[in-house]
This record gives C-alpha cells, sequence and structure tokens, in this order.
C-alpha cells in the first residue's frame, strides 16, 4: 500500500495543536520531528547530528499519513482547510510526498536508539544492541505505529517522575499507554500491578508485545477501553496520563475517584500555555500539586490526593 506523506512546518508553540488536528481527522499515524529534541536525544548538538547523515529539519515539522486512494483528493483537501483555519495567526508551509508502506513503518528508526532518562533507566529499540551498566533498568522497546518510544518530552518527564516515586508493590494505571512505555517502566522499577489502558486497538496490540518483551507480562495487563467510561479498574497508588490538556481535565474527575488517599496522579503532555487549565481543575477537584517539570513548552505535574478527596 502506498501512504502519501503530509509534512507541515510550524513553530513550536502550534505543534500540539496540528497534531490534535491531525489525529481527529483520522490521518494513519503523525510523526513529530522537533530539531531541539533530536538533538538533545541523541546528546549531540545539531552540527554534529547532520555529520552522521542525519538531516534535522529548521523548525518542527508535524507529519501525518494518508492511504493513497480514490478519497485522498478530498482528505487532502479537507485537510488543507482545516490547517488554513487552525493556523491563520502563524506562518507555516506544508509539503507532500508518496512512499511505499515499508518506508513509512521504518523511516523514524534513523532517530531512535538507546537514550539514557533520569539516574537509572535507559529506554532501547528492540533492534539496536547496548550493553546495560550495573544498576540500569533497560526498557526495549518498538513502538511501532504506537505513541511513546522516549524521545518526546513529555515521555521523559513521565519516566522520570515514575523513577522518583516507585519504591516497590504500587498498583499504577497508565491512561492512553501507546506504546506501553510508561506500564512496563513501571514495573520494571518495581510496581506490583500495572493497568494499560488505551482506546486504540493498534496501541494495544503493540503494548502487549512490548510487555511480552520486557518478561512483564505477569505484572502489566493492557486493556483496550476508556478510563472516563470505566473499565473496572482497581484503585491505584498512582496513575500516569502522557495525553494532551483537554483530556486530562476531562480525566481528573475519575482520576480522584480512582485514587488512594495519598494517591498520586502524573500527568504530562501539557503545553505552557495550557498549564493554569490543568492546575485550576486539579485544585478544584482537591488534587494537591507536589511538582512541576518542564522541559521546552511541554509541562508535567505530578498531584496527590488528599485524604478529604
Amino acid at each position: 500500500m502506498r501512504w502519501l506523506e503530509v509534512a507541515v512546518s510550524v513553530h513550536p508553540e502550534w505543534v500540539e495543536a496540528v497534531s490534535n488536528l491531525f489525529w481527529e481527522l483520522g490521518t494513519g499515524g503523525v510523526v513529530v520531528e522537533d530539531p531541539a529534541i533530536i538533538s538533545l536525544y541523541l546528546q549531540r548538538p545539531a552540527d554534529q547530528v547532520a555529520m552522521d547523515g542525519l538531516r534535522l529539519p529548521a523548525e518542527p515539522v508535524v507529519k501525518a499519513y494518508l492511504p493513497v486512494d480514490e478519497e485522498l483528493a478530498g482528505r487532502l483537501a479537507g485537510l488543507r482547510e482545516s490547517l488554513a483555519a487552525l493556523l491563520e495567526e502563524t506562518s507555516w508551509r506544508m509539503s507532500t510526498r508518496e512512499m511505499e508502506e515499508e518506508d513509512w513503518a521504518n523511516a523514524w528508526k534513523a532517530y531512535y536508539r538507546p537514550v539514557q532518562v533520569g539516574e537509572r533507566l535507559v529506554v532501547k529499540p528492540s533492534w539496536e544492541e547496548y550493553r546495560p551498566r550495573p544498576g540500569q533498568v533497560i526498557c526495549e522497546l518498538d513502538p511501532g505505529m504506537a505513541f511513546g518510544c522516549g524521545t518526546h518530552a513529555t515521555t521523559r518527564l513521565c519516566l522520570t517522575m515514575l523513577e522518583e516515586v516507585i519504591r516497590g508493590g504500587e498498583m499504577v494505571v497508565d491512561v492512553g499507554t501507546g506504546s506501553g512505555i510508561l506500564a512496563i517502566t513501571a514495573a520494571l522499577l518495581g510496581a506490583g500491578r500495572v493497568v494499560a489502558v488505551d482506546r486504540d486497538p493498534v496501541a494495544v496490540a503493540t503494548a502487549r508485545q512490548n510487555v511480552e518483551r520486557n518478561r512483564v507480562g505477569d505484572r502489566v495487563e493492557v486493556r483496550q477501553g476508556d478510563l472516563l467510561q470505566g473499565t473496572g479498574i482497581p484503585v491505584a497508588d498512582v496513575i500516569v496520563a502522557n495525553i494532551v490538556a483537554d483530556v486530562i481535565i476531562a480525566l481528573i474527575p475519575a482520576v480522584v475517584r480512582m485514587l488512594n488517599p495519598k494517591g498520586l496522579f502524573i500527568a504530562s503532555g501539557v503545553i505552557r500555555e495550557r498549564e493554569k487549565g490543568v492546575r485550576r481543575e486539579m485544585v478544584l477537584r482537591g488534587l494537591e500539586i507536589r511538582e512541576e517539570r518542564a522541559e521546552g513548552e511541554w509541562i508535567a505535574l505530578m498531584a496527590a490526593r488528599g485524604w478529604g478527596t
């Protein structure tokens, strides 16, 4: 099958909005190429990355994929119209190219290499060799078409918070698990039981494969469902959600009901301009904000349920 890659170059503050638009329009996957994040992830300046043969974009690029079929022209016209309406107050550029499915599925792997996150955790692609040092925790992933490979700031923020709070034996819920990276990491760090939830069947299948790859199937259960609609999930010590601000705000009432007294909620995927709204809803629902971490325009919040909520 052939796909049309649609690449939109935008200012960093518009990356989340364009990504959300692509998902809402039902595109076959979304990729964000942020030169600052790629350079940081590879732990080398941009000019050194270029010497390795990897060309970094000058500004963030959000890519979506449309199947090349009889409906392509209509989809592409609708996409252009939606982008023009969304980005009318900022400059942007759009380009397209056709590609084979195999190229689409594997092109991103050029940027994906083992990377240390936090003090002990190393996220490693399944096709790369890596010799761990004593004390390191290795999470091996093949994210496929699901979000979450440790390269995005929002994922890294969650991972470092999990490393801080998991002490052993906790009940953890991962909302919008994607590749399963957060659920798997929680188990590798010592959580007693983890329930990972996602509405997307592709993400559920990918997460289950990664759970088996990391040999944590005895503690990690992956379910297809929606936390807002209830999935029979038990009360949790830690709930982690790396999604977007609007979904996090909608989740907070359910999170409060599902947390143990003094349980923790880790929320990431929040762009800086939406932080106040998320904070406001947390406080309104009785959550006490314990910590904030930031990377670029992205914010992660850790909040605790009070005894009275």
